[in-house]
């Protein structure tokens, strides 16, 4: 129903006003009575065997909704419904900011892709905390978590670390966002050294709590061999928990949109089926370099269940879609998991 009658009609109007819309759409119908329980008849598959332990965590399956999303954490809830094992809010900054000037997301449709430069638009810290208090403890939630755009790069760590220890009693799990190509001073967020330094003191606070929350890395498909290398050290040598595999990506080679409609729309972050493939390799080299000795989630281009059982196999123990989401809907859900089933 989704790809043939909705689809239509939300691809008809702006990618980003939609998206509110959408918002709004999820928010009322699930407060219509049975509605709930139908669309968990419809999206969820609760079977022991979908289950996957990582980090300390249980996973109700290994299909989960990528940061990007959920950006100020009110639509969880509601989203839980769709048959995710795991949601992750975010990118979350200390401070609410607009993020940058619209328009700033853009549909490839030929290629089924999006490309955005959003400039991690959110409502800031508090507000999110304030949405993670009405958690009804249906799924895990991790928390993505970034700098705002105006901190100053020698204050960078003090914007991680203001969002790690404020939210830490309300997620299950951590993703230092330093791959997001719509921020300024990405260089410094890719800068080994630096990463050290970040990790170091983001780890340091974690010892704080009685209770200690794992903490990935998520980190760009357009690495190179020797930096992703670097990747398999850094997380080895500072016993990172996990890597998520991988943000959007700035490559243009290959897509099916003309190169007129390129440049009028810009720079910023390429997601879905043109990066299905770039991704998979990154977490197919990222394991097999590691010896698989953490953690993978995979994301990027899935978009059928045969995209998620491909990241599966080339080392991901999770998971995550989003552009797919929003181009096949929630059925995609679903599916991936039936797929996984069909596999145990």
């Amino acid at each position: 129903m989704y790809k043939f009658l909705l689809r239509p009609i939300f691809f008809a109007f702006d990618p980003e006003k939609i998206h509110h819309f959408t918002f709004s759409l999820i928010k009322i119908t699930s407060k219509i009575p049975g509605f709930k329980a139908l669309f968990k008849g419809m999206y969820v598959v609760n079977d022991p065997k979908l289950e996957r332990k990582l980090f300390g965590l249980t996973f109700k399956n290994p299909v989960g909704l990528a940061a990007g999303f959920d950006k100020n954490a009110v639509l969880y809830n509601e989203l839980a419904n769709f048959g995710f094992g795991f949601i992750e809010i975010g990118t979350v900054t200390p401070k609410a900011q607009p993020g940058n000037p619209k328009k700033r997301l853009f549909r490839l449709k030929a290629d089924q892709g999006i490309i955005n430069r959003m400039g991690f638009n959110n409502e800031g810290l508090e507000a999110a905390i304030s949405e993670l208090k009405k958690n009804k403890g249906q799924l895990i939630i991790g928390g993505n978590i970034g700098k705002n755009t105006s901190t100053q790069p020698e204050d960078y760590t003090k914007d991680y670390l203001e969002c790690f220890n404020a939210l830490h009693p309300f997620v299950d799990y951590f993703v230092l966002n330093v791959s997001c190509p719509n921020v300024g001073s990405h260089a410094k967020l890719n800068d080994k050294d630096y990463l050290e330094e970040l990790i170091g003191e983001v780890q340091s606070a974690n010892t704080t709590f009685e209770t200690q929350k794992p903490i990935l890395l998520k980190i760009a498909p357009d690495l190179n061999t020797i930096q992703l290398d670097e990747i398999v050290e850094l997380v080895q040598e500072t016993k990172l928990d996990g890597v998520i595999a991988s943000n959007t990506s700035t490559d243009r080679s290959g897509l099916r949109a003309s190169k007129a409609q390129l440049e009028a729309i810009g720079n910023g972050g390429l997601s879905g089926q043109p990066i299905k493939s770039k991704s998979t390799k990154t977490i197919k080299y990222l394991s097999e370099k590691s010896n698989r000795s953490f953690p993978i989630i995979g994301v990027g281009g899935i978009h059928s269940a045969e995209d998620a059982l491909e990241k599966i196999d080339a080392g991901a123990d999770l998971v995550q879609v989003y552009t797919g989401f929003i181009y096949e809907g929630p059925a995609l859900v679903k599916s991936i998991n039936k797929a996984i089933l069909k596999r145990n």
